[in-house]
């Protein structure tokens, strides 16, 4: 099996078995922005061990399935649906909050620790993206996929063309990916010091969360909502 996973992309796998995700995760591999590429050409990106990999996720896969959700069944509306009723309001919710925290901890703990307003502006920076990000989805694609589920009618399909807007989300979850990576490296891997204070850990755990939060969002389109768009659009313009 594991020989069979080398050429394998990513974001497949884990579309295919979620539970690879922490596979990935504790290779510090990118499965979701980055999920376009095969193990191989993975392991040497970020010079991990292909064969430690594959056993890894070989045995993941080998184990029974437990109780999980399997995304990549689901119709392309029902996973928009999805999308926006759990990740978006996520996002929403979770960044007011943050802000609130960020600006506690930097105006207490910033003048001797410079890196807190670093995080802060790149927080904020992701906080403005996101925003717009979300509502083009909202306003641009999430209405498609719904109207090719409700009236595939291929003449009113052929005059939009999402291939731009499509290719403008996977760039901004590429950007917002990495300023991710930039605050996990300040953070070292969001851990606070060990005087932190109760506000300064909530930071730390929160900023993480979001994170994980991201990244399962951004798999969820980059891997299975975007392609398989492209893939229903193509075969209704074919018939």
């Amino acid at each position: 099996m594991e020989a069979s996973l080398s050429n394998q992309k990513i974001g497949q796998l884990v579309a295919q078995d979620y539970r690879l995700a922490a596979v990935f995760k504790n290779f510090q591999m990118d499965y979701c922005c980055g999920g376009d590429i095969s193990i191989k050409e993975a392991c040497q990106r970020d010079g991990v061990s292909e064969e430690e990999l594959t056993g890894q996720l070989a045995e993941v896969m080998r184990a029974p399935k437990g109780e999980q959700i399997d995304f990549d069944r689901w119709p392309l509306d029902l996973l928009a649906d999805y999308i926006e009723k759990t990740h978006h309001r996520y996002v929403r919710q979770q960044i007011p909050q943050i802000q609130a925290l960020l600006k506690t901890i930097v105006e207490v703990h910033g003048e001797h620790e410079p890196h807190l307003a670093e995080i802060q502006n790149l927080f904020e920076g992701c906080a403005q993206a996101m925003t717009a990000h979300l509502a083009k989805e909202e306003i641009i694609l999430f209405p498609f996929v719904r109207e090719i589920a409700e009236n595939p009618d291929a003449e009113t399909l052929s005059q939009k063309d999402l291939s731009g807007p499509l290719a403008e989300m996977e760039e901004e979850h590429d950007g917002e990916g990495n300023r991710f990576k930039e605050i996990s490296r300040i953070t070292n891997a969001y851990t606070p010091p060990k005087d932190a204070c109760p506000t300064y850990q909530q930071t730390y755990a929160m900023l993480k969360d979001f994170e994980d939060n991201l990244h399962q969002h951004v798999h969820l389109e980059n891997n299975m909502l975007f392609p398989k768009t492209r893939q229903q659009l193509r075969q209704l313009l074919d018939q």
